[in-house]
């Protein structure tokens, strides 16, 4: 046999160099740099940055930004979580059979998917204030995002109308994947459409569920662009979560202690999603 050509037998790993540059420049020093910032006093106010210690957190510690943020943030992303997998497992539900009126709906529930989440925000802004469209339509003035209580059920309920298609195509996707003679069974053995769905259709449904949980929560906990262009964190702070926090202190000058609120938001995430993945594959496993 003929020796192969040079072509096929090098790998020129040089050709990777751009980008590697730009996975370099972009994200992997930035990412590494965020757990140094938090320990130094870096601000807008004097050039040179020296080591503090966790003097930053102590800081957004003491002024209850911390525990507030957290709390918001939780929350935020618990709400959002719930509304995003409930449409989007209702809609799975409706638009199941693969007909043209089913398949013209669910590209229609997925468009909000493919708009800018900022775009979404400043439309429901316009849409939700005193003097906006729905006010005017149900002839109420209504602060629908002037309440401390209920401002961020909205926003929450706004962020998961806006991410619903997403869940919908993947439990779409789960539902396809039930065997039917599975359903067939069910069917036989005298298995409602209620007992059919939880006792065969949701145990077959737990890799999607662990999907979209998990990047429902993880997602929320990191929004700022639906928040910021519907309230900005306001009214009174009551939808102010990590992000918009860390806006606030940035635009300060503030920049170490962004950057500490920063890798708090990081551990929090960690800390909740490698427990919540372990513990929604174990549950795949026992269903």
């Amino acid at each position: 046999m003929g020796r192969l050509p040079r072509a096929a037998v090098t790998h020129p790993w040089w050709f990777a160099l751009p980008a590697i540059a730009v996975f370099g420049g972009f994200f992997l020093l930035p990412n590494l740099l965020n757990f140094f910032y938090p320990f130094t006093d870096w601000s807008a106010y004097h050039s040179d940055v020296s080591f503090t210690g966790l003097d930053n957190f102590r800081a957004i510690a003491d002024d209850g930004s911390l525990l507030r943020s957290l709390r918001t943030t939780l929350l935020y992303a618990a709400l959002a979580a719930l509304f995003q997998n409930g449409f989007g497992l209702a809609l799975a539900l409706l638009l199941e059979a693969d007909t043209r009126f089913n398949q013209f709906f669910r590209a229609v529930f997925f468009l909000p998917v493919l708009i800018s989440a900022l775009a979404v925000g400043y439309v429901f802004q316009a849409l939700l204030n005193t003097e906006g469209a729905v006010n005017q339509a149900l002839g109420t003035e209504i602060p629908w995002l002037g309440s401390t209580t209920w401002t961020l059920v909205i926003v929450g309920l706004i962020h998961g109308w806006k991410w619903m298609g997403l869940a919908m195509l993947i439990y779409l996707a789960g539902l396809k994947g039930v065997p039917g003679d599975m359903l067939e069974a069910a069917r036989v053995d005298g298995a409602g459409p209620w007992r059919t769905f939880w006792a065969v259709r949701w145990p077959m449904l737990a890799p999607a569920v662990t999907f979209n949980v998990t990047t429902s929560l993880i997602g929320s906990m990191n929004t700022f662009d639906i928040v910021q262009a519907t309230t900005g964190g306001g009214p009174a702070a009551s939808t102010e979560v990590f992000n918009i926090y860390m806006f606030r202190i940035f635009g300060q000058g503030l920049y170490g202690q962004a950057s500490a609120m920063s890798l708090v938001l990081f551990l929090v995430v960690v800390a909740i999603a490698v427990p919540l993945v372990v513990g929604l594959r174990r549950r795949e496993q026992t269903l």
